[in-house]
């Protein structure tokens, strides 16, 4: 068995440069030597996103169509009914997903919904699978309610580079978001963090987004890459799409600097072709999500990831199995 890649929180930012604009073919044999080390090249999680609650945020996110102050035409919603939730967690569960991951518009949330959200986690652990959401910034007292009910997981994407973060949003500050993560991980929850690529930013920007993720204490567990879906009238509705190779760049780059956590292709899977997808596979990508839409944006249908996966030899992780060397390998890779 190939010895592990070292865990470091030191990466600077002349090695992530170097690293990513190496010669394509370096790059991707780095990145998939490196997974190999920590995953089962062959498995892939599943994951399934539910919007409990829609529309309406305050942020104004350039990116996202629940802004209600970036134009965009999606009416408010309530969050939605418990009893709805673990409903359609369990049809998740039985196509086959294993974390079931709920985001709710808000920049917080509040006293009078923290019940609901308790007993949303309680209800989706009690089918077997993992729970995550994605609530916006924290307190520190619900950060502790969030965890005594069993949350697994905590998304919160730190969405682009330092520098270029105030070109997209504006009422939060990246440090804010910084501060909600480390909440979340002294708490004992797991982080979920990564970003959106495709949103006008430079090259630089790609590289000091998962930079800023790869420096922190302890890596995130699950390192989300989106590609921008451009959202009519969004002030992102007519940004020029990114180069399909540099996508894949920043899929490795991500595995390289952040050796055990799983990098998750996420947004953006229905413009993709399978021969991208498949590279980003290859690139290191080890997580995605299932079903037909993605909060309020398309998604690839169940029945086509499924395909992908068969004409890949790829299968889905078990609950509660990190697809990590020796946790049931499906091939003799990396032995």
């Amino acid at each position: 068995m190939l010895d592990a890649a070292p865990i470091r929180t030191d990466w600077t930012r002349a090695e992530a440069e170097k690293i990513y604009n190496q010669p394509f073919m370096d790059l991707l044999f780095q990145a998939q030597s490196v997974h190999r080390q920590a995953f089962d090249p062959n498995q892939v999680q599943k994951s399934k996103l539910l919007s409990i609650k829609t529309g309406g945020c305050p942020e104004d996110c350039a990116y996202c169509s629940q802004s209600a102050r970036n134009g965009a035409k999606l009416s408010a919603s309530k969050l939605i009914e418990v009893e709805r939730v673990i409903a359609e967690a369990k049809k998740a569960r039985d196509a086959g997903a294993t974390r079931y991951c709920m985001g709710a518009a808000w920049r917080s949330p509040k006293e009078r919904d923290m019940a609901a959200l308790e007993a949303m986690i309680h209800g989706v652990r009690e089918l077997g699978m993992e729970t995550c959401m994605t609530l916006g910034m924290l307190e520190e007292d619900q950060v502790f309610r969030l965890r005594d009910a069993g949350l697994d997981y905590y998304n919160h994407n730190i969405d682009t580079s330092e520098r270029y973060y105030s070109e997209i949003i504006t009422t939060r500050t990246f440090a804010d978001r910084i501060e909600t993560l480390n909440r979340v991980r002294e708490a004992g929850i797991k982080v979920c963090a990564g970003g959106i690529v495709g949103m006008g930013e430079e090259q630089m920007d790609r590289i000091d987004m998962l930079l800023a993720l790869a420096t922190l204490d302890e890596h995130p567990d699950s390192v989300p890459v989106n590609m921008l879906i451009p959202i009519a009238d969004t002030p992102l509705a007519d940004v020029r799409k990114l180069d399909p190779i540099e996508f894949v760049r920043t899929i490795a780059l991500a595995r390289i600097l952040m050796p055990n956590s799983h990098v998750r292709l996420s947004a953006g899977r229905t413009d993709m072709s399978d021969e991208l997808q498949a590279m980003c596979f290859f690139a290191g990508a080890n997580s995605i999500f299932v079903g037909e839409t993605l909060l309020t944006a398309d998604n690839p249908e169940e029945d086509k990831d499924q395909q992908l996966f068969d004409r890949l030899g790829l299968v889905a992780m078990e609950a509660h199995c990190e697809g990590r060397v020796g946790e049931g390998r499906t091939g003799e890779a990396g032995e």
